[in-house]
């Protein structure tokens, strides 16, 4: 791979690791405060299939550290808690990435019901990697806050795994859309 080709990739890591974290500013919350949607989740998606899963990874630790210097800052707690919670969770939306080649391919050879299926699987490791992450946070460093009684494995899973459905829900919906009516956005020569 030549300089340009990688520099072209980084920047456009920054250009979805950006957009994702602008769309943080959207009012997400749902509901009850515990269930909040990550609409970055949309862009860092887009951009892992288009460029693979270290690309995605690495679009993915920028947002997540974007997100904890620009709206972290009431809930760090200590230096374990916040890579659980931000670089590492923000990360592994990148697995989203592991079909990319599939993805192309089938869009190139006009198979859109394949494509969204590998597409709808890659988006659903994405976000139970980013939810796991913030489970455990959850167990080991919020789970002080749980009501008198709960045990904080099942505090977390309530208060996280609300949003990890809302959010697979979210992006199964949108991912379907884009590929059936924007596959252009998964191939690599825009």
């Amino acid at each position: 791979m030549q300089s340009h080709d990688r520099l072209k990739i980084l920047v456009e890591g920054a250009i979805f690791a950006g957009l994702a974290m602008a769309l943080e500013y959207v009012p997400h919350d749902v509901g009850v405060s515990s269930i909040q949607l990550c609409y970055g989740l949309i862009p860092l998606a887009v951009y892992s299939l288009r460029r693979g899963i270290v690309p995605g990874f690495f679009a993915g630790l920028v947002f997540g550290l974007l997100d904890m210097w620009l709206r972290g800052s009431g809930s760090l707690l200590n230096p374990l808690q916040i890579i659980l919670d931000y670089p590492l969770a923000f990360a592994l939306i990148g697995l989203m990435g592991m079909g990319a080649n599939t993805v192309q391919q089938k869009i190139r050879q006009h198979k859109t019901t394949q494509a969204v299926a590998v597409t709808l699987l890659g988006f659903a490791l994405g976000d139970l990697g980013k939810y796991l992450s913030h489970y455990f946070a959850g167990v080991f460093f919020w789970g002080s806050y749980a009501p008198k009684g709960q045990s904080a494995w099942l505090y977390s899973l309530l208060i996280n795994g609300g949003s990890f459905v809302a959010n697979l829900i979210m992006g199964l919906i949108l991912m379907t859309i884009l590929v059936r009516f924007t596959p252009q956005l998964f191939t690599r020569n825009l």
